[in-house]
């Protein structure tokens, strides 16, 4: 097994060759990719630039020839994910270690977000401080902040490097075996969905999975955790889904800050898993600090829920159209799908005496999901989506969708 390094050795190559040398120093086996394209390699690579290009279809003639930086940071992202995905699926891959700034991150991290979960993954970066979902994705990346600016060995650079190889040797020669006691008893997986206005309905049927000798893995509803749960249901991690907050979908139609983008609630039905959706606060959107809300909104319903949160009340309109949504993805599911509706109020704050009360929208809702359910089994339910009767019949027909 083999730890790749990953780094352009025109400009970063005495760094990847310091950060090679203290991995083969604690007994690791490495493997050298050159991802760089402009000057010449200071240092020789395991795996070539030419190669790399190869692997996307291009070649390093055809890039040096053009001079366009965009279009070779993208091509190197795109062969070196292929090389490190074809390398792991022979077995060969222990770790992924890169380093650079804006594009080498982007490279680096391009080639970890093609492997699964629990492959380590470190990313050296000068980016690292700031914004990195466009880095990290839903995957387990860590992003290691360079510090200083990745240009060259100084007393900074190389305490940042030698902490980045040996917490890479830490995650790879700490061996599988050592398990907490809680791992030692593999349960079936079930992935469930929550908000912290769905959380005594994800709480409650998390305790009935259980009971039912079922392990619950909750995703957090904020656009990553829905992202996430996407990608790991694609990756075969689940038996079974409880899909109760769907809320990422409001942000996505309306254009709020939490959105998991227009795959949401596809990945379960594509690859047969058993599921059950509900429309957990679908009454609102999301947005950061009041000064944040586009100007386009004004007029519209809020709440302030804290300081840097403000929730916006989704319209009938859309509530009409979220409704449909949520039909369509059901109505194309490949697997075992129930939709279950609670009539009495989709969040905390959407039930009677609360800020996003409205009965009007909750109809809308159930209109749209009527009108393009297909033949999925649809359960509409006289409670609210917080009620314990609510919990426990959506975790039963999630139970009973797994034993058929």
């Amino acid at each position: 097994m083999t730890v790749y390094i990953l780094g352009t050795l025109d400009t970063k190559g005495t760094e990847v060759e310091y950060v090679r040398d203290l991995l083969r120093e604690f007994g690791l086996t490495t493997c050298v990719v050159d991802t760089g394209c402009l000057g010449e390699p200071t240092i020789t690579a395991d795996i070539s630039r030419e190669a790399i290009f190869e692997a996307a279809g291009g070649s390093l003639t055809e890039v040096r020839k053009k001079g366009d930086r965009g279009n070779a940071v993208t091509l190197a992202a795109t062969g070196a994910a292929k090389i490190i995905a074809t390398a792991h699926a022979r077995g060969d891959v222990s770790g992924v270690l890169s380093l650079g700034g804006s594009a080498g991150t982007t490279i680096g991290t391009s080639a970890m977000r093609a492997l699964p979960l629990g492959v380590p993954k470190l990313m050296v970066s000068t980016l690292a401080s700031g914004q990195t979902r466009p880095y990290v994705g839903s995957k387990d990346i860590v992003m290691f902040n360079a510090v200083v600016d990745i240009a060259g060995l100084n007393r900074i650079s190389r305490t940042v490097l030698s902490n980045a190889a040996r917490a890479m040797a830490g995650m790879v020669k700490l061996p599988s075996s050592v398990k907490h006691e809680s791992e030692k008893q593999d349960r079936p997986l079930i992935a469930a969905t929550m908000f912290g206005v769905t959380t005594p309905c994800v709480e409650r049927a998390r305790q009935v999975l259980e009971q039912a000798g079922y392990e619950v893995v909750v995703f957090h509803a904020t656009g990553i955790g829905g992202e996430a749960m996407e990608g790991l249901i694609t990756d075969g991690m689940f038996a079974g889904v409880l899909d109760i907050t769907t809320t990422e979908l409001a942000d996505e139609l309306v254009g709020g800050i939490l959105s998991a983008g227009p795959s949401r609630l596809t990945a379960a039905g594509r690859k047969g898993v058993p599921q059950v959706i509900s429309v957990g606060a679908l009454d609102m959107v999301n947005f950061g600090a009041p000064d944040t809300v586009p100007e386009k909104f004004k007029g519209r319903k809020f709440y302030q829920h804290n300081a840097t949160v403000t929730l916006m009340r989704t319209t009938m309109d859309e509530n009409r159209k979220l409704g449909e949504e949520i039909g369509r993805k059901a109505a194309a599911a490949t697997g075992p799908t129930v939709i279950m509706i609670p009539l009495k109020g989709v969040s905390a704050i959407d039930q009677t005496g609360k800020p996003f009360d409205d009965p009007a929208a909750r109809d809308a809702l159930c209109e749209g999901v009527r009108a393009t359910h297909g033949a999925v089994e649809l359960f509409e339910l006289d409670c609210h989506i917080n009620d314990a009767e609510f919990a426990e019949a959506a975790a039963r027909r999630l139970l009973k969708l797994l034993d058929q």
